[in-house]
């Protein structure tokens, strides 16, 4: 019979993706058929399937350390903010409908089924489906809304592991908070909490474990770690850096972000650890301005308008800079951007930037797809497409970004232009360095160190959990 095994938190960035994985890691590395289960996660860092629909990237990184393909099921609602208070849904992979935060809880039973579906369709395959919350456990005003935590738990009657960061303070007040805050039926789940992120000799926490393992009534999993050199992709575009680096990279690698309201996939910059993140203009000057994607392509062209960054991008250009868009920043490059059927932006078009003889018209079908490419230079790598809109051009047979292993042309390389559709691209050291970028201290990680790290509290992990 399937064992159901829930990882909840006190908070949102406490570490529960960090030690689901790594649970999905060490139970795989035991033999165990496990696979990763979040029922609705909200972020705009998301991947395609294989076989089609795309979930959120914290369980395609919990499906490799499961040593399987990522599949819709292990993330049947992704939310995609795409304005103030709006949400692209995806279901099972596919994109639904674009609702608000009150019109998305009207479809609280149809999306429970979606839920539970997608559960009994992995619980019917693995021996454990190690299941991730969201955010805090204990929001008290979201209960009879909750798909994602102890409503979750409590119906599948799982055993549950509580998560708190000590890195962030207020240890004792959010882990017993948290339990004080519980109902019976979710106490009575409640195996055991685990003290996340800590610094130093863990022994001078000896007194601290034992305050909250008396005022809880419950065992302390372990105080873990933190995890230096390990690296997990971002969640979400919470984990952006806050404020420019000192530096922003070597002469003639200066680098810039510029940080949409709603951007997407932020992964495509974590071999640019030394990039400056960019809100408004700033008084210098960079050797490469990079437009990411985004869930809402003119609205944050709007943006990038009323904060005068378009005027900046462009004389940044002027300066010799070179641009390179990603996905939504590839249309924004572009002379004009349509969408005429709303599925994005109220606004049914915009004149792009204008720094490639391309337009966009959005279309109702999203791309989502896992690619093999290939650079000017002959360097073969893997990477993904999720998109709304085509791109065409106004001039024929435009020089490529890249080639596909189906022979087809990518995006689109001018003059100190570069426009794609390829996420992944620039997390391949080799592609950076073909147009003049050094990887800055690429992040080590994967499933294996993910394991080790947890190695030390696995057999108290069996005894609670197994």
């Amino acid at each position: 019979m399937t064992k159901p095994i829930f990882v909840g938190g006190t908070a949102s960035h406490v570490g529960k993706s960090w030690m689901a994985t790594a649970i999905c890691a060490w139970l795989h590395r035991r033999g165990i058929r496990v696979a990763p289960f979040k029922a609705q996660n909200m972020s705009n860092n998301s991947y395609p399937c294989r076989a089609g629909g795309e979930i959120g990237r914290a369980q395609v990184a919990q499906a490799w350390a499961c040593g399987l393909d990522p599949e819709p099921a292990m993330n049947p609602i992704l939310l995609k903010p795409n304005s103030e208070g709006g949400s692209q849904v995806v279901l099972n992979g596919k994109v639904w409908k674009t609702l608000s935060a009150r019109e998305y809880y009207q479809h609280f039973e149809m999306l429970q089924e979606v839920v539970m579906g997608a559960y009994q369709n992995l619980a019917s395959r693995f021996d454990v489906i190690l299941i991730e919350g969201a955010g805090s456990v204990a929001e008290l005003n979201l209960r009879r809304f909750d798909l994602v935590n102890l409503g979750l738990a409590t119906r599948l009657s799982a055993p549950w592991l509580l998560v708190g960061d000590i890195e962030c303070g207020g240890i004792f007040a959010s882990v017993i908070g948290t339990v004080e805050l519980l109902r019976p039926e979710e106490r009575s789940l409640l195996r055991a909490f685990a003290v996340n992120k800590f610094r130093g000799d863990r022994s001078l926490f000896d007194e601290g474990r034992e305050i909250l393992e008396q005022r809880t009534a419950l065992p302390c999993l372990g105080v873990f770690p933190y995890a230096q050199g390990i690296h997990l992709d971002d969640e979400d575009s919470l984990s952006i850096p806050a404020g420019p680096p000192p530096s922003a990279g070597p002469e003639g690698q200066r680098c810039a972000i510029v940080q949409f309201p709603r951007i997407s996939n932020t992964t495509d910059f974590r071999l640019l650890t030394k990039a400056a993140w960019i809100t408004h203009p700033v008084e210098q000057d960079f050797d490469f301005i990079f437009l990411p994607g985004t869930k809402n392509t003119i609205d944050d062209l709007a943006w990038m308008q009323s904060e005068w960054l378009d005027d900046w991008v462009l004389t940044q250009y002027r300066r010799g800079a070179t641009v390179i868009g990603i996905c939504g920043g590839f249309q924004m490059l572009g002379r004009s951007i349509h969408d005429p059927l709303g599925m994005e932006s109220s606004r049914q078009q915009a004149a792009g930037l204008g720094l490639l003889p391309a337009r966009t018209t959005m279309t109702r079908e999203k791309t989502t797809r896992v690619v093999q490419a290939r650079t000017r230079g002959g360097h073969s790598y893997s990477a993904y497409e999720i998109h709304l809109g085509e791109t065409s051009y106004d001039l024929p047979n435009p020089e490529p970004f890249a080639y596909l292993e189906d022979g087809a042309r990518e995006g689109v390389r001018g003059e100190r232009i570069i426009g794609t559709y390829l996420h992944g691209a620039f997390e391949d050291a080799t592609v950076l360095a073909e147009i003049g970028i050094t990887a800055h201290d690429p992040p080590a990680g994967g499933a294996e160190a993910l394991a080790e790290w947890f190695a030390p509290f696995g057999r108290r992990f069996e005894e609670l959990f197994l």
